[in-house]
């Protein structure tokens, strides 16, 4: 698994990664709105030079903010080894906790990160309908044909 900082691989190759994945690079949640393709990350790159893991983050003042992650291969350890990348570069960084936000419809999300010591810290009620305002192809209907309404805040303290 090589695992490289975004800043590391063509600009062109992370844009085109969000395009395919999330439809635009833009993601828009309650914390802001994010150029993703502009934020600091780690990407995992397979031996043909494609993306298969990419996770973007935003420090600010004691805490680091994941903003996004991807698997393109889940159960090989990616997601972890990118979560783990960002807990340590946060702890290098003097960040007390992590932080994330997911919709209420991903439940894979939600058993990955409590499964990896995130506890959930805050439901922010109707915030996908404020961000439709912003990017209106948020879909109404998200995975297992749940709803797509509210934001989760997930956190983890470091040690």
């Amino acid at each position: 698994m090589n695992i490289y900082q975004v800043k590391d691989l063509p600009k062109n190759k992370i844009i085109e990664f969000f395009k395919l994945h999330w439809g635009s690079t833009e993601m828009v949640i309650s914390s802001g709105i994010y150029d993703c393709s502009a934020l600091d990350g780690f990407a995992v790159v397979d031996v043909d030079d494609k993306i298969i893991g990419l996770i973007t983050y935003l420090i600010k003042d004691n805490e680091c903010e994941i903003i996004s992650l991807d698997s393109m291969e889940e159960g090989k350890g990616i997601g972890t080894t990118l979560v783990q990348e960002v807990e340590n570069l946060a702890i290098k960084k003097n960040c007390k906790i992590v932080k994330l936000i997911t919709t209420n419809d991903n439940l894979s999300a939600l058993k990955f990160y409590q499964k990896r010591g995130f506890i959930l810290s805050k439901i922010i009620h109707n915030a996908v309908e404020e961000a439709r305002k912003v990017k209106p192809e948020i879909p109404l209907i998200g995975n297992d044909g749940i709803p797509i309404r509210d934001e989760i805040e997930l956190i983890k303290v470091l040690n």
